[in-house]
């Protein structure tokens, strides 16, 4: 007997087949832009894309190996966040990084937005819209989720401005950190 398509009414594929055709959906397209979650094999563009961001946003040369290492553990480890990427005829473009905080005020995690970064020539056509679109329809539909939060360089006036287009505020709190890794003169050990 051979396997109904995979197109066929639901009551002809059975609730196993419905399930693996769920998974090979094609994935939704936000302005054009097809948004998906990261696999392993988008890890060397992911590096690229984020030695790009710290090099442009702060002037900091960061090291390939480090960062790709960086990359590869967080795609294999679900529990230290998920990248998203938007792509444009099969050509990854732009990305974004969810991390998660957890709020005992509000008994839910807030999803981090980190590691933006849209390709110069795509930018101001609407990837970031996209990716944004994507995570809080993905992150409004959880009951564990209580808000998106992100932080910015303090002189990065235009990344200020699209967030707030995206109906982002600027909070009360200002970020400190005691940084174990990355020398404090934007220079990297590059190891």
């Amino acid at each position: 007997m051979s396997k109904p398509p995979t197109n066929a009414p639901r009551s002809r594929r059975g609730k196993a087949a419905d399930s693996a055709c769920v998974a090979n959906a094609p994935l939704p397209h936000l302005g054009g832009y097809q948004v998906r979650a990261a696999r392993v094999t988008d890890a060397a563009v992911i590096a690229r894309f984020n030695r790009e961001m710290a090099l442009e946003a702060e002037s900091r040369k960061l090291s390939p190996q480090r960062v790709l290492r960086g990359v590869k553990a967080l795609l294999t480890d679900a529990a230290k966040g998920s990248y998203y990427v938007a792509e444009s005829g099969g050509e990854v473009i732009g990305q974004l990084l969810i991390t998660y905080e957890w709020s005992d005020w509000r008994n839910g995690n807030f999803w981090w937005i980190q590691s933006v970064f849209v390709t110069p020539s795509w930018r101001g056509r609407g990837v970031f819209k996209a990716l944004h679109a994507h995570i809080e329809g993905l992150a409004r539909k959880r009951k564990d989720v209580c808000g998106l939060r992100l932080y910015v360089d303090a002189h990065n006036t235009k990344a200020k401005e699209v967030y707030a287009r995206f109906g982002m505020q600027a909070t009360h709190y200002e970020l400190w950190e005691t940084d174990f890794v990355l020398a404090t003169d934007g220079a990297d050990d590059a190891s």
